[in-house]
């Protein structure tokens, strides 16, 4: 597809290559603290028990034993059915003397902090002064994104949670502004 300002009709400097629909996607799973961005790992293939064991082991231990090492930081994740697994579960009982992982309500009101991240990602790319025309080039674009969030981003993120919590509370788990 082809974009072009009103007015200025087909003239080549103002044509905008994109990709079409259709062209694939990228997936990415990543984590972040108040302190400081995690890692941000491309996942190569549907998202799956297995592969989720190897990002715990992999990438959630050494980033929260580094972050906490006094093993008082709290893990989030949603109730996505893999979290759930057994072999999950069993997991993280055995890593639960070096953090804690929060209980999620089922059907409660998304208020993972990191989907507001997300948000920040997937706008970033057009805006980039050059698009990116393969996976490739989208997957060092948005690499490249998360490295740059800014701190007071993430870190407003964390700090709003008790009033996005008290939001929720007050709308009785019905919608609210967050």
């Amino acid at each position: 597809m082809k974009l072009y300002l009103h007015n200025e009709n087909m003239d080549p400097s103002c044509l905008v290559t994109t990709v079409q629909a259709g062209g694939g996607g990228v997936m990415v799973w990543g984590m972040f603290s108040w302190h400081t961005l995690g890692p941000l790992v491309p996942i190569g293939h549907r998202l799956n028990v297995t592969a989720y064991l190897s990002i715990v082991s992999d990438h959630v231990h050494p980033f929260m034993t580094t972050m906490y090492p006094s093993s008082d930081g709290y893990f989030q994740q949603d109730n996505a059915a893999f979290h759930k697994a057994r072999i999950i579960s069993n997991w993280f009982l055995e890593h639960d003397n070096e953090f804690t992982v929060l209980k999620w309500p089922l059907q409660s009101p998304d208020l993972n902090p990191i989907e507001h991240l997300w948000d920040v990602v997937e706008r970033e790319p057009c805006a980039l002064d050059v698009h990116p025309t393969n996976l490739h080039q989208l997957q060092d674009a948005i690499l490249s994104i998360w490295a740059n969030i800014s701190k007071e981003c993430f870190q407003h993120l964390v700090e709003s949670m008790p009033r996005r919590i008290k939001a929720v509370l007050k709308a009785k788990g019905g919608q609210t502004q967050y």
